[in-house]
């Protein structure tokens, strides 16, 4: 099964909010962006990934994005991840009706192309399946097989309210770089031991002076 991937970035300026206490406050845009375009990248590269829709009004991450390939979808709800999300699979949906849409963070700086693949080839067994982030309290993708909604619950605990909208939870291990997004410093800590994309590299290496 060949995936379309719909992933979520918020302005720059205001996106990873709770790196604003840590020494990386004042590269917060600039990490965002490489953030995405890693993620990004990683995605396209994977097997099972047919393409990518970034759903985003910031101008400057749209350029880049679609510089790498991605498909890129106004924020016209304006109305929140969620909203966001489930727009961007209807965009997709508009045009290729029996698509497999799958929700992914846009902060994935050390996804691996195969891990990603191996995650959506046992969501492939189900109507939609989701995958918790490193913390075991978020999710990090969730995904819906042709014909079926995603209806996503991202938030705070979305574990949970994934699990009860009726998602399957995939049991998999050895898929770190799918788990780890990053919201705090502790997170990029995690990301940078497993090994981030070059972009998140070059943005993360004026913050070892910093003392990150």
């Amino acid at each position: 099964m060949q995936w379309t991937l719909v992933i979520p970035l918020k302005p720059l300026a205001r996106a990873k909010s709770r790196l604003a206490d840590t020494a990386a406050d004042g590269l917060r845009p600039a990490l965002a962006l490489a953030f995405a375009q890693d993620t990004v990248a990683a995605a396209l590269a994977s097997p099972a990934v047919r393409d990518v829709a970034v759903v985003t009004d910031d101008a400057l991450a749209a350029r880049e994005l679609s510089a790498l390939g991605a498909r890129i979808v106004p924020d016209e709800p304006d109305d929140g991840l969620n909203a966001a999300l489930a727009h961007g699979a209807a965009v997709v949906r508009s045009s290729r009706p029996e698509s497999a849409v799958a929700a992914l963070n846009a902060d994935l700086p050390a996804l691996r192309p195969l891990e990603l693949a191996r995650v959506l080839d046992s969501a492939a067994q189900f109507h939609r399946a989701f995958l918790p982030d490193a913390a075991a309290i978020g999710t990090t993708l969730l995904t819906a097989a042709p014909g079926r909604e995603l209806h996503p619950e991202f938030g705070p605990d979305s574990r949970t309210r994934h699990r009860t909208s009726g998602a399957t939870e995939l049991p998999l291990t050895d898929v770190d770089s799918v788990r780890q997004d990053v919201d705090t410093g502790d997170d990029l800590r995690a990301a940078l031991a497993l090994g981030v994309g070059p972009r998140t590299a070059a943005v993360s290496a004026h913050l070892v002076i910093a003392g990150l």
